[in-house]
């Protein structure tokens, strides 16, 4: 699982403007990173403009999935991530992004900024965290626990399975056991009876 992208950016009327972006492009060769990090911001850009306010969606390209989420007051971001990276995992860090994004920025910056005149600084650190999604979020790691559990469970049950018919078979010999053990019992009894007397 790899996140390569995360960025924000405003949905302007003919153009999606991008206001900030963080890149983990450090698997391309060196000789590549610079056309698939310009290839990543094109590919957002394309995807804010042709999305409508309001949703949220993921679209594939190859072996990628781009994650977008477009609000209603035109701030969106982007993740571009592989195919296993979990969607609800990037849709969760994108509202998060989007949400600190807007508290730190002013709004009336989003129509007019671009990444150097932007001031917010969290995009790498929230890149760099969500790369093991099990790790930055806590309902990834309790589904990760709970598939572990369910495979230790799983296996438990197979071993009392094969063992369930020597399980059977003390069974049926217990139950044997417990009328020769009342026979057994009652003739004890009688032999002490007789003992107790004397």
């Amino acid at each position: 699982m790899k996140l390569y992208s995360l960025s924000v950016l405003y949905k302007g009327e003919p153009k999606a403007v991008l206001l900030k972006a963080a890149y983990d492009v450090s698997s391309f060769s060196f000789f590549q990173r610079s056309s698939v990090q310009e290839f990543m911001t094109f590919t957002s850009q394309l995807i804010v403009e042709r999305s409508a306010k309001g949703t949220r969606s993921s679209v594939k390209e190859q072996e990628y999935l781009c994650h977008v989420y477009v609000r209603n007051d035109s701030l969106a971001g982007v993740a571009i991530a592989d195919n296993e990276y979990p969607s609800r995992v990037a849709f969760t860090l994108l509202e998060k992004v989007l949400d600190e994004f807007s508290n730190q920025v002013d709004k009336i910056d989003w129509p007019v900024g671009s990444p150097a005149t932007i001031n917010y600084t969290s995009l790498d650190s929230h890149l760099s965290r969500y790369q093991n999604p099990r790790e930055a979020d806590p309902m990834s790691k309790v589904q990760a626990e709970l598939d572990e559990t369910k495979i230790i469970l799983h296996n438990t049950m197979e071993s009392l399975l094969e063992r369930g018919e020597k399980l059977d078979d003390l069974v049926s010999k217990s139950e044997v056991l417990g009328t020769q053990s009342k026979a057994f019992y009652k003739t004890a009894r009688k032999q002490n009876s007789c003992c107790a007397i004397m």
